[in-house]
């Protein structure tokens, strides 16, 4: 049971704060949405251990799917995430398998020990799947022979997620908690939010939690009140 004290203080009056299920949405490699502009990306994953080169790049703004796709190579591959800090032993897991690294540009790196986990990866034949939301070119890299291993690796970029991509998503989303939603009030959503993934599940979780604590079903008026929230209440261009 969740502590009642932890409850918005915005709640409105007369609503119940709702008991919190869990709602795995799947997120498998066949429960996966291919669209146009994540299928370089999915074939890329597809295709390991074949890969054009050891060293593989996705990259992509957020919520695009990057994540998604990494989890998913990591299944499929058995990678181990690794994190190229100074006096990391990252190299040496490098050696013995695959291994991954979300978020580089964001997180950052050692240059030295990035360096090092490309070596130790081509040495060994072994794979490094990095993720970014900007290509390796953009990384603050001031060391010549890591920008060098980085000009080999193979780049995949993932754009935003289009309507199309973004309305299956969200009837997905729905779906694993039991829900099925109108084309209409997919597309009103759709045109009103934020282009990404991340967007679509908090979305899908706001309608629900609310939907729940009202006792009601998600309706137009509850969407336009959710993505109002949100700041997204405008059809997007």
């Amino acid at each position: 049971m969740n502590d009642v004290k932890n409850a918005d203080p915005k709640r409105k009056a007369g609503e119940q704060l709702p008991l919190v299920f869990s709602h795995d949405a799947a997120s498998g490699r066949d429960d996966l949405l291919i669209s146009e502009r994540l299928a370089a990306a999915v074939s890329i994953v597809d295709a390991w251990p074949a890969w054009p080169s050891p060293v593989v790049v996705l990259a992509g703004p957020v919520g695009s799917g990057k994540s998604h796709l990494a989890r998913i190579w990591r299944e499929l591959s058995g990678a181990v995430d690794i994190r190229p800090d100074l006096g990391s032993d990252a190299a040496v897991a490098a050696a013995a398998g695959p291994v991954l690294f979300e978020d580089a540009d964001r997180l950052g790196f050692d240059d030295n020990a990035l360096f090092h986990v490309i070596n130790s990866v081509r040495e060994h034949g072994t794979s490094l799947l990095m993720t970014s939301r900007l290509w390796p070119i953009s990384w603050p890299v001031l060391l010549p022979d890591l920008r060098s291993r980085l000009k080999a690796a193979t780049v995949v970029e993932i754009g935003e997620p289009d309507e199309a991509l973004l309305s299956q998503v969200i009837v997905k989303l729905f779906a694993d908690r039991q829900l099925y939603i109108d084309d209409k009030l997919v597309l009103y959503i759709v045109n009103r939010m934020e282009r990404s993934l991340n967007a679509a599940q908090t979305i899908v979780e706001r309608l629900d939690r609310l939907a729940l604590s009202r006792g009601t079903k998600i309706t137009r008026s509850l969407a336009a009140e959710v993505l109002n929230e949100l700041g997204n209440s405008e059809p997007a261009d």
